[in-house]
């Protein structure tokens, strides 16, 4: 599979009305086949992580936004099985903290990007501030529109920099999230995962499908492009994620560093 037939090309004026959500094209196999090849890119991903983190040199950015349901929680569940949990950090971005709103809205994600030999995963991230806070219209939109271009710069500097950055936008249909939703509500072992207020949010669907689709339209570009996954079902969703994440690590072109002078032939008595 080529993955870059989800990415977003920069100047896209992107619909999310067009595009599937259930679709399996691009794959030529079924639902085992796609969870084996999930499985060897997995275990593809943990040794591309051990170089990295030996090498430390390289670092990597995952930014995943979707809307509620979407499969955040279970794509990085599924990416991370096998790595080294000391060269990878997961953050979830959550309503902001008191310490959080004293700073600019990009200061409590600029705080969690990886450092050399890092992969970090930002289970929704700087992006609420052109979503959450458009949608319940925390700002006026003078000033949440004004943060397309901040968010650019900012990916910029820290592509500059040296961090490789790469969006996965999880595509669920209302119908797929209502289903899920359901599920929550009737198994007791899922009920922490559900809130009265998600009913709320899902009936803003219309406006969260205009912000997607503006972030994802302004928003990917050449140093930190966006990826449209199909979501509704789980199997591909973590194919396509997977095939993303390795593909985009394995253009680093990571080796394990050299060994120290002498090394050669040494023997441990």
């Amino acid at each position: 599979m080529n993955p870059n037939r989800f990415r977003i090309e920069p100047g896209t004026d992107v619909d999310l009305r067009k595009v599937p959500t259930r679709s399996t094209e691009g794959f030529d196999g079924d639902k085992v086949a796609g969870r084996a090849r999930t499985a060897e890119l997995v275990s593809r991903l943990a040794e591309l992580q051990r170089m990295l983190f030996a090498g430390s040199t390289e670092r990597l950015l995952v930014v995943l936004q979707a809307p509620d349901a979407g499969g955040k929680d279970g794509t990085i569940s599924s990416l991370l099985t096998g790595v080294n949990p000391q060269g990878t950090r997961v953050t979830s971005f959550k309503q902001p903290s008191d310490e959080e709103l004293a700073h600019d809205y990009l200061w409590r994600a600029h705080r969690q990007v990886p450092a050399k030999g890092e992969i970090a995963v930002f289970n929704r991230s700087h992006y609420e501030d052109v979503l959450v806070v458009r949608v319940h219209e925390l700002v006026p939109e003078k000033v949440w529109s004004r943060r397309y271009d901040h968010i650019n710069a900012f990916e910029k500097m820290l592509a500059d920099e040296g961090t490789t950055i790469v969006k996965l936008f999880l595509h669920l249909s209302p119908e797929e999230q209502a289903v899920r939703f359901q599920e929550r509500i009737d198994d007791p072992a899922k009920h922490w995962k559900f809130r009265m207020g998600d009913l709320d949010e899902r009936a803003r669907w219309d406006d969260y499908r205009a912000a997607f689709e503006d972030m994802l339209s302004r928003t990917s570009t050449p140093w930190a492009p966006w990826y449209v996954i199909p979501a509704d079902r789980t199997w591909f969703r973590n194919l396509v994620a997977a095939e993303v994440v390795v593909s985009t690590l394995e253009r680093l072109g990571l080796r394990y560093p050299d060994p120290e002078p002498g090394i050669e032939g040494l023997k441990i008595v």
